[in-house]
């Protein structure tokens, strides 16, 4: 029979009391709601109804930069996706061409979501740098769900970072 010792005074942390959540800082989230509407003078994109739209931006619009201009601007990227493998070498255009499109049909609906950049690195691998973690998974996902291989995901919180790695 197993007996647990707690010491006076000392109480065990829940997850969920907030006694020791952090908060995330994401220097690239809006602070507040910006005025609407509000146009991206980088890209165009238009902030209306509560989110960034691609639209024509209304005379006397706001300008204020969205955030994944002000991620690109600072070389600052949010998703990181590592592509390698020799199925990926043998492949490398077709797969190339899922992840563009990914990222042109997720950006038609969601101007924050881009690709930054598409680096080839020492090791062989391909480097894709995004400015929205959620672009980054979806991306790995849909490569996964296409070719199957080894797909893995390291989130940091307090960065507000993803890490994906596919490799077949």
């Amino acid at each position: 029979m197993s007996h647990a010792t707690t010491t006076r005074g000392f109480h065990p942390a829940h997850p969920h009391d907030g006694i020791f959540q952090e908060r995330v800082h994401d220097a690239y989230k809006l602070k507040g709601k910006l005025p609407e509407p509000t146009v991206c003078p980088q890209c165009g994109a238009v902030f209306h109804a509560g989110r960034w739209q691609w639209m024509k931006a209304p005379a006397g619009a706001h300008r204020e930069t969205c955030s994944a201009c002000h991620r690109i601007h600072d070389h600052y990227p949010a998703g990181f996706l590592t592509l390698n493998g020799a199925f990926f070498h043998a492949h490398r255009d077709e797969i190339m061409n899922l992840v563009h499109n990914h990222e042109k049909h997720e950006g038609s609906e969601h101007p924050l979501k881009r690709i930054m950049a598409v680096e080839e690195k020492k090791d062989g691998a391909t480097l894709v740098t995004t400015t929205d973690i959620h672009l980054a998974r979806g991306m790995g996902e849909a490569l996964h769900h296409a070719y199957q291989g080894e797909l893995e995901f390291h989130y940091n919180p307090e960065e507000n970072l993803l890490r994906v790695s596919w490799t077949h």
